[in-house]
């Protein structure tokens, strides 16, 4: 399920970032924006971030996922 990839993928963005490889992109294909939070329901990701996700550097990417992590931790939208 779409969890478990999210879950998967964030497993993949903090090994590829320790390696210094590409991050991942969070998209779970279930793009569906939360009214209550702003929030993405499948990656977790505001429209600003999904919309700028390609030009992006490593950087801005990787505090992208820490985005995530952090909204999934504290007040997940509601799922699909």
């Amino acid at each position: 399920d779409f969890v478990s990839r999210l879950d998967t993928l964030v497993a993949d963005a903090a090994q590829a970032r320790a390696a210094g490889e590409p991050l991942p992109s969070p998209c779970v294909q279930i793009c569906r924006i939360d009214a209550r939070t702003g929030w993405c329901e499948g990656c977790w990701r505001r429209l600003e971030e999904i919309g700028g996700w390609m030009t992006m550097d490593e950087d801005a990417r990787w505090a992208v996922w820490q985005r995530i992590a952090q909204r999934r931790a504290t007040a997940p939208p509601t799922r699909p």
